[in-house]
């Protein structure tokens, strides 16, 4: 994976940590999780750090410890009819969120608003993001996906959906079938105590302590540094980039690299 690619998908990571936070609210009322989630004021931090990351370390390494995807299925004729039907009613459901006025007008809200070069933007309706945990309409999804076009402009580029992280591999497969598209959920974070945004900056033998860089991924670990530790912070998502072309590999290779041979299906 490019050193640009990666970036991206810390950016990413972090970005929508506090846009899912109702869903993860969701998840853990469901499952008697009771993590806290990182603090808020936190947030716009973590988001800086991240689109610095990745100096020397090996995204491979790093995608073992902190990241977990959805298994690799060979997708089925009816896997891509299925998958193409949520595409064709995907973009035509927010083709008018080209205009990112009219996201806002309906409900969507920036991340991190005050972070100006984030790589992907992540607008996202709350009030989608906790129905998601219960039902599935390909045309409401929790985000929608911008990039900043040479000119400055928004520019969309597709949506994200979610899920809660306890729910099981047949429920993400009746949404986006897994032999189209790798679900993922981010795993195994240490992260400094809440109000301790000056300890992002920690390192140990040149590695970040905190965050997706660190090589911690255990809570023991974690807990001998003083930090503090979620092993699911967040549920499983994925994205679909629609407007990225015709081919279902394109529109479902999220930011991180995880994607699935389709056998040249296309729309």
């Amino acid at each position: 994976m490019s050193r640009q690619s990666s970036r991206t998908w810390l950016a990413s990571l972090v970005a929508i940590i506090a846009a899912v936070a109702s869903l993860s609210v969701v998840a853990g009322a469901q499952t008697h999780d009771h993590q806290t989630p990182p603090a808020k004021s936190d947030d716009d931090h973590m988001v800086g750090m991240a689109d610095h990351a990745m100096g020397a370390m090996a995204m491979d390494s790093m995608m073992s410890r902190h990241m977990e995807l959805s298994p690799a299925r060979v997708a089925t004729h009816d896997d891509s009819a299925r998958a193409l039907a949520v595409v064709s009613d995907l973009r035509r459901a927010i083709a008018k969120y080209k205009d990112v006025s009219a996201a806002e007008r309906d409900g969507f809200r920036m991340f991190a608003p005050n972070v100006k070069n984030q790589r992907v933007y992540h607008f996202t309706n709350y009030r989608n993001a906790f129905r998601e945990a219960f039902r599935f309409d390909p045309e409401k999804p929790t985000s929608l996906l911008y990039k900043r076009a040479p000119d400055g402009q928004m520019m969309l580029i597709g949506a994200m959906y979610t899920m809660p992280k306890r729910a099981d591999l047949g429920k993400l497969d009746e949404r986006v079938p897994l032999g189209i598209a790798r679900w993922h959920k981010h795993v195994n974070w240490c992260v400094p105590q809440r109000g301790e945004t000056s300890r992002w900056t920690e390192r140990q033998n040149s590695l970040p302590v905190f965050g997706p860089e660190s090589p911690i991924a255990t809570k023991e670990a974690c807990d001998a540094v003083g930090g503090n530790f979620f092993a699911s912070p967040l549920g499983w998502m994925v994205h679909a980039n629609v407007f990225a072309g015709d081919d279902l590999g394109s529109i479902f290779a999220d930011d991180h690299g995880a994607h699935v041979e389709h056998a040249g299906h296309q729309m």
